[in-house]
């Protein structure tokens, strides 16, 4: 800041505020831009013409908003009558400030108004009050941003605008805040900062520290080269920030003190908080972002990445150690990007990184169960009898008329493939991957405690936050309502002439606002909204039953279709082509309701008008959630609980429209088509969706952008002079909250341990996905996206009961996959109590049963029954009923019910094991590592040391004080009068220097 006296680079002299308003107008005037930049330095204008700074060169901005400028036509510098009346009063305003301030603080405030008034972007709006292609809605916004601005100025934050950058059409207002400013919102808001004293982190010792060494030494080279990763054996023991107790802290360099993530922060509670009150409703940033008042907010990115104008700055160490491919087998700089980002993004990446790094012993597994079922498949004797030469077993048709009878020697290459899927190990994989569940919560806990640590989070509580606009505006809409139903009721007795009207209408709006802070919203306001909520989210799950059902009808049609195929190929291959046919269809249809969703439960949500941004965001996460996850594993479980058991019997079968018959599984089991349907809709996912959506769209947006804001216009100019850094900013995609990135890991993380039984490999396919995914996402968030709002947060929410929830359920899912979905539980059957000699042999004729084609129903019978050479009088189908022969023939045997309750006794004994094994998993594993614990508890200890030591210090200062006051009265020889009692000095007067009050 200026010193008094002193002409501030960039400023009018101090001493033009002193002025009268005219003469003060003539200096703008006179003086103009073009003085303004001749006062700069050149490394000042360096700085301003990266955009980072105030055009004094001084002030760093530290949040942008943007809002619509239209152009009038006429003279740029006329001064109009309008504008002499707007710079009066603000003349005045200046001049009352300055009786209010000191003097450091008047020059800092001074310097706000030349910046918006001299430049022709703020000519352009003073003229635009009389410009006559503006409407009454622009002059409504102008006025409402000017109302705002005044508030915030109100609130200690400094501005200045830039209408005459190189984007038309755009408005900028760069925002500062002040030192003042800033200690007093780290205090409200509780920051802990590093304070001076610093302590030694306890070390590990003995033979845990040489093997913590040996391995540090190891992964050396996967670690980024950024500073957080270099052993530190001490610590700054932080501190709530108190103005009060400055003297804690190291202010030295009071212009890094609080990094440019924590003052957007700070700017941005501001932002939040500050009210505007046209428009008759008290509304703030949010309603003005809305309403279009303001078209754009965000802070600014730290400086370029790329470029000759290129310093060192975090953003663009980011992007070369973390958003790039190249690193893609190194540790992520977490606590840069927690630097850079805040906490809650932090958090989310290292997440992803535990994530990612968790699934390497699972694909590890995963692959050793594969290769497993790889080397086994010549050695499995059901399918080496399903396909012997010898085999003359004959099926029954798969479908009514079209389709004929078939050996059972065709189905050897999905017998054999399922057994890659469909082998014992499998079994052991479905409990490695609970436990491995298991182990990964725990593990993500701890990994959190330890981030709060290092993070200065320990014992940060989050606090209500702010209302939001919507809500403020439906509470205020309720108190209107309320207030003009008893005013009718008044006015019914009462006959009054139009201006009492017009005062007692004006008298309800003042009334309706004070009931505001009374007023909320409850449950019987929200009805309607709830039963929307309700009916709406039951019938998009209709929708997807109902989509489910079609590509079911899909798959029965084309499958008679392809039978009655002239070509032999054709025939051939009919169930491959259905199936992988009938697979992309569902992903195609999962991606565009996956869509559509989103903005189904973001509308919905809306409707029941949360409170809180945190509320809003719980409750969109769950509908979300809800609706993904439905449309996500619908056409699967179908596949894996459903389909081939709902079918019925030859002679009998169940029918849908009286047409169309139910599918039956293939002879190898369901489980070879729910690892189709599994891996294409979980690739398609993670490759179209996550991957070529996330690249193509941003992309895609961004140059509508461009379009939109006709950089035609100005792309000669802008190969002369370099945009500036919130004008580069503007054209970035906004930041949408991290509910996306969290969404799609979270359904990946169904694909991996819900149905794993039946896709082994999925794990390996998810680490492959997020190695490119956690690059992905941080390119995009460094290089495409405006720089998000750093927000605080310990824990990452709602997503760990949901990752809990799911990992419970994959509990449950994988025991049934394995007891109904697999043969799994048949084979054992039949190996332990039917087999002669406890082998498999013979187990495939075991699971057929026996069917007399004459008892077809009328005109279901194959139009070709003569395709296999001869003709055909006994069908085998894949049941467990009686032959027609028996007693009760085609009746469910006893072998059903024996089969039926295993499994159901497996399904039992695996969901208790697992789920006690993975208790123990979880009481085994603390969630606070014991070192941690030891530093926490440290760190109190030293807190109250510091205390203690600062209060024994202002006693004997007083102690001095009192016993010098005791001397000076004792040697005055007035032995009678009393000692007077000393006045208490604060110890911020005492203790800290001059500059660290405020």
């Amino acid at each position: 800041m200026a010193n008094e006296g002193e002409e501030t680079p960039g400023c009018l002299p101090a001493s033009c505020a002193e002025r009268q308003p005219a003469h003060f107008l003539q200096d703008i005037v006179l003086h103009g831009k073009f003085q303004l930049l001749k006062a700069l330095t050149p490394e000042e204008n360096t700085q301003c013409q990266h955009g980072l700074y105030f055009q004094d060169g001084q002030r760093r901005v530290d949040y942008i908003l943007t809002y619509h400028v239209k152009r009038p036509s006429g003279g740029r510098y006329s001064l109009q009558p309008s504008r002499l009346l707007t710079d009066n009063a603000f003349a005045r305003s200046l001049r009352r400030g300055a009786r209010m301030r000191p003097a450091p603080q008047e020059n800092s405030r001074h310097s706000d108004y030349p910046m918006s008034s001299p430049c022709p972007g703020a000519a352009d709006e003073e003229l635009g009050f009389q410009s006559d292609s503006l409407d009454y809605q622009e002059d409504d916004k102008r006025s409402r941003r000017e109302e705002f601005e005044r508030n915030l100025r109100d609130m200690g934050l400094e501005l200045e605008k830039d209408e005459d950058g190189k984007s038309p059409g755009v408005g900028f207002i760069k925002i500062h805040a002040p030192w003042n400013v800033l200690c007093r919102e780290a205090e409200f808001m509780k920051l802990k900062m590093p304070t001076k004293k610093f302590y030694e982190v306890k070390q590990s010792s003995g033979v845990v520290e040489k093997i913590n060494s040996l391995i540090s030494k190891v992964l050396e080279p996967l670690h980024p080269h950024v500073e957080e990763h270099q052993t530190n054996s001490t610590k700054h023991l932080s501190y709530s920030f108190s103005r009060e107790k400055q003297h804690l802290f190291d202010l030295s360099d009071k212009d890094s003190f609080f990094d440019s993530k924590t003052r957007s922060s700070i700017v941005f509670e501001i932002l939040k908080r500050t009210k505007c009150t046209k428009a008759k409703y008290s509304m703030g940033m949010t309603s003005l972002l809305g309403s279009g008042v303001y078209t754009a907010a965000y802070p600014l990115h730290d400086g370029d990445i790329d470029g000759e104008n290129a310093e060192p700055n975090d953003r663009k160490l980011l992007y070369e150690e973390w958003a790039s491919y190249s690193v893609f087998y190194k540790y992520q700089p977490i606590g840069l990007v927690r630097k850079y980002f805040g906490e809650k993004i932090g958090l989310y990446f290292a997440w992803l990184g535990l994530y990612t790094q968790m699934l390497i012993p699972a694909s590890v597994v995963g692959v050793i169960v594969f290769l497993y079922g790889c080397a086994t498949v010549d050695d499995n004797i059901p399918s080496m009898e399903i396909c012997h030469p010898k085999n003359n077993i004959t099926m029954c048709p798969l479908c009514d008329k079209a389709c004929s009878y078939w050996k059972l020697s065709t189905a050897c290459g999905t017998a054999r493939a399922s057994h890659l899927f469909d082998n014992p190990a499998t079994v052991f994989f479905s409990i490695f991957m609970a436990l491995w569940a298991a182990m990964f919560m725990e593990h993500w806990k701890r990994r959190q405690m330890r981030l709060n640590y290092e993070w200065d989070l320990t014992g940060f509580e989050e606090e209500e936050d702010h209302p939001r606009a919507e809500y403020e505006f439906q509470v205020m809409q309720k108190s209107l309502n309320k207030e003009r139903k008893s005013q009718q009721k008044k006015s019914r007795d009462q006959d009054e002439d139009c201006p009492n009207k017009w005062k007692q209408t004006v008298q309800s709006a003042m009334a309706g606002l004070r009931l505001t802070d009374n007023e909320k919203l409850t449950c019987q306001d929200r009805f309607p909204a709830y039963m929307t909520n309700l009916v709406m989210m039951l019938l998009m799950i209709g929708v997807t039953f109902a989509i489910v059902f079609g590509v079911i009808l899909y798959r029965i049609s084309t499958k008679a279709a392809l039978h009655m195929s002239s070509n032999p190929i054709t025939r051939s291959h009919v169930r491959l082509t259905v199936k992988t046919t009938a697979a992309i269809i569902n992903l195609v249809v999962i991606l565009i309701l996956d869509e559509v969703y989103g903005a189904v439960a973001r509308w919905l949500t809306v409707l029941e008008v949360p409170k809180t941004d945190k509320s809003f965001e719980e409750r969109l996460i769950f509908k979300t959630f809800i609706l993904k996850f439905v449309n996500a594993f619908t056409p699967i479980i179908y596949i894996a609980f459903f389909r081939g058991r709902l079918v019925g019997r030859p002679g009998s079968y169940l029918y849908v429209f009286e047409s169309y018959r139910m599918e039956e599984c293939a002879h190898g089991g369901c489980l070879m088509e729910l690892c189709i349907q599994l891996s294409i809709t979980m690739l398609g996912k993670q490759l179209i969706q996550n991957n070529l959506f996330e690249i193509g769209i941003p992309k895609l947006k961004k140059l509508i952008r461009y379009i939109r804001s006709k950089r035609e216009v100005f792309q000669e100019e802008e190969r002369e002079k370099k945009l500036q850094r919130y004008e580069i900013d503007h054209f970035l995609e906004p930041f949408a909250g991290l509910t996306p990135e969290y969404m799609e890991m979270i359904i990946q993380f169904g694909f991996v341990t819900l149905f794993v039984a039946s896709f082994p490999l999925a794990p390996l396919f998810a680490l492959l996905n997020n190695i490119i995914e956690i690059r992905l996402d941080a390119k995009k968030f460094v290089a495409e996206l405006q720089r998000p709002v750093a927000a605080r947060a310990k824990d990452i929410g709602i997503w760990y009961n949901l990752l809990r929830a799911v990992a419970k359920v994959a509990v449950i899912i994988n025991a049934f996959v394995i007891s109904f979905t697999s043969d799994f539980i048949p084979r054992l059957v039949y190996q332990y109590m039917y087999s002669p000699d406890g082998s498999m042999h013979g187990f495939v004729n075991h699971t057929l049963s026996y069917f007399n084609v004459s008892h077809f129903q009328d005109g279901k019978e194959p139009m070709d029954p003569l395709h296999l050479g001869y003709p055909v009088e006994i069908c085998r189908y894949k049941d467990y009923r009686e032959p027609p022969w028996s007693g009760t023939p085609y009746e469910i045997s006893k072998e059903f019910w024996a089969v039926l309750a295993v499994r159901l006794a497996f399904v039992i004994i695996f969901q208790n094991v697992v789920m006690l094994m993975s208790d123990i998993v979880d009481w085994l594993i603390p969630d606070i590592p014991k070192d941690i614990s030891v530093q926490i508890h440290k760190e109190k200890i030293l807190m109250v040391e510091v205390f203690m030591r600062e209060e024994q210090g202002k006693i004997q200062i007083l102690d001095s004080i009192t016993s010098t006051g005791s001397k000076e009265n004792s040697g005055s020889g007035n032995n009678h009068s009393p000692v007077p009692r000393p006045r208490i000095i604060p110890h911020t007067v005492i203790l800290c220097n001059n500059d660290n009050n405020i």
